[in-house]
């Protein structure tokens, strides 16, 4: 277990290496700094000074040492455009994209996981036909024409939801949250369920596959000799068995929620990290986008570890072939 946990950590590190890397080329290959926090009318003597000060003249190796040091602190400097720190500029839009994040994560489970069961077990029935033809949808269109089609026909033509925007928030402090309010839920259903619907398609069918090849086994012809009712062998058997591959899907979902919340965020002007991160692009603003490139990249990797241990901890098979 041990020398599991420390391969999957040493795996980790080295993605995290590759990423650092990455981010940091952003500061020398995407436009000039100064250039981006002086004025046109700025002397050469000011723009010699800030160099100086951002160590802009030091060596690249320097420079990479001095930018794995402070991104290991979650200082990555100061925006170009707003002039502020980057971490309380990612801690402040933090909260809007994990609320974003977990609406649509619990739709997906709920949804998928209910609907793969049901089509899974009544598969001949014109209802299970009916939800894969639906579910193509997740798949074949683009989210942002999704989220501008529910715009349109829950804010635009029925009026029953916002648009944009967060809505209502209450402050605690250290977070503001959309769930202690009516507009803050009403707000969030439109982007959770546009963000969700690919993720719920994926979960759907996997489930489906998963029950489909299950059902077929031994066991369950077995349990059902033992004259097991239906709802003990579906729930009890053969769901719990479909869990496995689930999970590392759900891991990666959560990781591509967030990731994939861009196009969302910036469909429904939703005041979190994907939008962020999208101003930042439109300004050149490179301290974010190497911030938001990390933040992104630490949570696959946290994600996909934690989904190897519960891998190892639930299949005995993974910790047979480790010994």
């Amino acid at each position: 277990m041990f020398a599991f946990i420390l391969r999957r950590l040493a795996q980790s590190i080295l993605v995290m290496a590759v990423v650092s890397a990455i981010a940091f080329s952003l500061f020398n290959f995407v436009g000039d700094p100064v250039n981006n926090m002086v004025g046109q009318d700025a002397t050469r003597e000011d723009r010699v000074r800030i160099r100086q000060e951002l160590g802009l003249d030091d060596p690249v190796l320097t420079q990479y040492v001095r930018f794995l040091g402070n991104a290991v602190q979650g200082e990555f400097g100061l925006s170009y455009r707003i002039k502020r720190p980057v971490d309380q500029l990612i801690l402040e839009r933090l909260p809007a994209t994990l609320e974003l994040v977990l609406v649509s994560a619990v739709i997906a489970l709920v949804l998928g996981i209910t609907a793969g069961v049901y089509t899974g077990i009544q598969r001949n029935s014109w209802f299970s036909r009916f939800i894969l033809s639906s579910s193509l949808v997740g798949v074949s269109l683009p989210t942002f024409i999704i989220g501008i089609a529910l715009i349109y026909i829950f804010a635009v033509y029925l009026r029953w939801l916002p648009s944009s925007g967060r809505g209502g928030v209450v402050d605690l402090g250290w977070w503001k949250t959309s769930f202690l309010t009516i507009d803050g839920w009403r707000a969030i259903l439109l982007p959770a369920l546009t963000l969700s619907l690919f993720q719920t398609t994926m979960i759907l069918r996997l489930v489906r596959a998963e029950m489909l090849e299950v059902m077929q086994s031994d066991f369950i012809k077995f349990a059902r000799a033992r004259g097991l009712s239906e709802r003990a062998i579906n729930f009890g058997h053969a769901l719990k068995n479909t869990l496995v591959p689930v999970i590392t899907i759900i891991g990666i979902n959560i990781g591509g929620l967030i990731a994939f919340s861009v196009i969302t965020e910036t469909v429904f002007q939703w005041p979190g990290t994907g939008l962020m991160f999208i101003q930042a692009v439109d300004f050149v603003d490179v301290p974010i986008m190497s911030a938001y490139l990390c933040f992104v990249a630490l949570v696959f990797v946290i994600v996909n570890l934690v989904v190897d241990l519960m891998y190892f901890a639930i299949d005995p098979r993974i910790r047979i072939g480790a010994q």
